[in-house]
């Protein structure tokens, strides 16, 4: 790491407390969790029975989502906020298997996501990789990031991956406002990735998880179709097929893909303008 990640590296890890990016691990599989990160995901599956299988298929819509804007958009750069652990098929992973040049900036709010940052960094020799310590909710940072600045060039389009975050902005903490700022910043052909958890196709379950997350200090709001809309792609261009479930978003194959109501998770892909 560089002496700029080593010294973000010193920061705590309170293993008392559930983080997102951990109990999405707990759901995928991971092993980079901890007690109060299992308990916590256990009472949202004890909820909503299917939150497994909803976290893989958000994390296959990453992937595809990730290969179209690199085989068919023409992307090469990537801000990937709200990275979460290491898994299979890392942004860098995807991309860089399609284009070996692509440049990732990862960017987290969890210590330990940048305690295993390193599996986040290796890059192809032809692209770059890097990761820094901040929060969605200081959008400005993380722009303004030496990190950032030597790894994206601003004067080229970029792909924002907001992937499995929004919902962790409550309207209390201006998610459109930092949308907003981190858009304006992107050149024209930029594209914006988004997904978000829905309450409409099991109210019941979905929020059994808000109830579980917020009692648990994690601040979370779902969102309608329209709402996440609203609130993600408002003045983009929306790709095709639109905002749908996440296993509706350009399937690879043609075989049964889940019930809506094991899903309750929305996914789309904008373009700036």
């Amino acid at each position: 790491m560089t002496g700029q990640e080593a010294g973000q590296a010193r920061v705590e890890i309170d293993t008392t407390k559930p983080h997102p990016a951990r109990m999405y691990d707990y759901l995928l599989g991971g092993k980079n969790n901890f007690a109060a990160d299992r308990e916590t995901a256990e009472q949202v599956l004890r909820s909503w029975g299917t939150a497994r299988s909803a976290a893989r298929e958000n994390r296959a819509f990453l992937g595809r989502a990730v290969r179209y804007l690199v085989a068919e958009a023409g992307i090469r750069q990537f801000l990937d906020i709200g990275t979460g652990l290491p898994s299979a098929n890392n942004v860098h992973e995807v991309a860089q298997g399609e284009a070996p040049s692509c440049r990732i900036l990862y960017v987290d709010n969890d210590p330990i996501v940048l305690a295993h940052a390193r599996a986040l960094l290796t890059s192809s020799p032809q692209g770059k990789t890097a990761y820094i310590h901040a929060d969605l909710r200081a959008p400005e940072k993380i722009l303004k990031d030496r990190a950032t600045t030597q790894t994206l060039d601003f004067s080229q389009p970029v792909a924002l991956m907001l992937v499995a975050i929004l919902h962790f902005l409550p309207d209390s903490d201006d998610p459109q406002g930092i949308i907003a700022t981190l858009l304006d910043a992107l050149p024209s052909g930029s594209y914006l990735v988004a997904s978000h958890v829905t309450p409409e196709h099991d109210p019941e379950g979905v929020g059994g998880l808000e109830r579980t997350y917020q009692a648990a200090g994690v601040p979370t709001q779902s969102r309608t179709a329209d709402e996440f809309t609203d609130l993600a792609f408002a003045g983009l261009a929306v790709v095709d097929p639109g905002v749908v479930l996440v296993s509706d978003w350009r399937p690879d194959s043609d075989s049964p893909r889940p019930l809506a109501t094991e899903v309750n998770w929305y996914g789309g892909v904008g373009r700036k303008a």
